[in-house]
């Protein structure tokens, strides 16, 4: 048996008597290339109790101070907890329903997930595990805020393999008083957690140990030994940041001290990958400034092969298919960003990252650019390709659209 208890209830901070609208904000890493997105979210919190003040929009890294805003973060968080803005739900998982802008309903639950057990190295076996690989020179700064702050709030979004869905049918059969019941600002969505306590909230985790279990695990994947229970999905850098703050105290603490303390966890959403509201989005590559005939041909010398995975090549306007041999997904779309970012640093080239297939088509018909179309991730291969040969590489896919990100509500003291 592995170990259980990955993931349990906590204690979680809610906001009381504030505008519910105002106050959750989506993740600091979306529209970060969207500036005037964020300054309007600045203006329309003003001088109201909002998350937007306790975190920094990555759209903004490039003008403000990180040591500045690190103790801004601080200050103001130190209002809101002597201010009497939040109230505490104790001992609790917040069952989480999300209306997307589609319509489509994501279904999840916040809770307390173990550092102790997720390890964000490619290398690697640990039951909570990245899915993408972690860039460390974006660690420094997310490390300084979180080592300061006395308060934690989610973007991370984790999730189980649980085909049956049990998990989440049990935490919403168990789920009582509504905590929250609002529409999201900027079109995203509508947004209800409902608490889940007591023996409803011992249902969920023994619901969630059986996902630990060995004859479990071999029937899902044919063996047991290294199996991922948990991969994060998104908020990876954020997650890894909480892991490095955890190592730096956990050194400081007795054994008995350990077990227990607040920095030892992370409040995340727990997701079933299966859930009709977690979509995959394939990001496609895009090289810039070269020879479209001569990045066609060096496809097809040193990228295709006779068989593989199928991906779509435009150069300078001329679609072709051509195979990439690799063992896994993860490994096919490794395998085209290491060519692409090869023949760029050879060429002279530029590689960008595209969402969306018609925007990369549209740039791979420019005369002085090609485009690779990446294969869509089915959802049934990500923990096993991230089990089999790794952590997938950076920009690998999308989870749902900018606006279907996961909004900043519930907090934790991390102190």
């Amino acid at each position: 048996m592995l170990k259980r208890n990955l993931f349990r209830p906590a204690d979680i901070l809610l906001p009381s008597g504030c505008d519910m609208t105002l106050w959750s904000t989506v993740a600091c890493d979306q529209f970060t290339s969207d500036r005037a997105y964020w300054d309007r979210v600045g203006e329309w919190t003003q001088n109201v109790p909002s998350t937007f003040h306790l975190m920094l929009p990555e759209a903004y890294l490039d003008s403000r101070d990180p040591a500045e805003e690190s103790e801004r973060i601080r200050r103001t968080m130190e209002e809101y907890l002597s201010g009497g803005v939040f109230t505490t739900v104790e001992n609790s998982y917040v069952f989480v329903e999300r209306t997307l802008p589609s319509g489509t309903v994501r279904r999840g639950l916040v809770g307390a997930l173990d550092l102790e057990h997720y390890d964000f190295t490619e290398d690697s076996i640990s039951p909570v595990r990245a899915t993408e690989h972690t860039v460390e020179s974006r660690l420094p700064a997310r490390v300084a805020v979180r080592r300061q702050a006395p308060l934690e709030m989610p973007h991370i979004m984790v999730f189980i393999d649980d085909p049956a869905d049990t998990v989440m049918t049990c935490a919403g059969i168990g789920a009582g008083e509504t905590l929250y019941d609002f529409s999201l600002m900027c079109a995203g969505g509508h947004l209800r957690g409902r608490r889940v306590s007591g023996v409803n909230a011992d249902l969920v985790t023994a619901m969630l140990d059986e996902l630990t279990d060995e004859d479990t695990l071999s029937r899902k994947y044919g063996y047991s030994w290294g199996a991922v229970i948990y991969a994060v999905g998104d908020g990876n850098h954020s997650l890894a940041a909480a892991k490095r703050c955890w190592e730096e105290i956990r050194d400081t603490l007795s054994p008995e001290e350990r077990e227990n303390h607040p920095a030892r966890f992370a409040l995340v959403e727990l997701v079933n990958i299966h859930d009709p509201g977690i979509t995959f989005h394939p990001i496609h590559r895009t090289v810039f400034d070269i020879d479209p005939a001569q990045f066609s041909a060096a496809a097809r010398e040193t990228l295709f092969a006779p068989e593989g995975t199928e991906v779509t090549l435009i150069a300078g306007g001329h679609r072709e298919t051509g195979r990439v041999h690799r063992e896994s997904i993860g490994q096919v779309i490794e395998a085209v960003d290491r060519f692409c970012q090869g023949y760029a640093a050879g060429h002279g080239g530029r590689v960008d990252y595209i969402h969306g297939e018609a925007e990369a088509e549209t740039f791979g018909a420019r005369p002085d650019a090609s485009s690779i179309l990446l294969p869509k991730l089915e959802k049934a291969e990500l923990f096993p390709s991230v089990m089999d040969t790794g952590v997938f590489c950076k920009k690998s896919f999308s989870i749902g659209e900018a606006a279907e990100k996961r909004y900043y509500l519930e907090c934790r003291k991390i102190r």
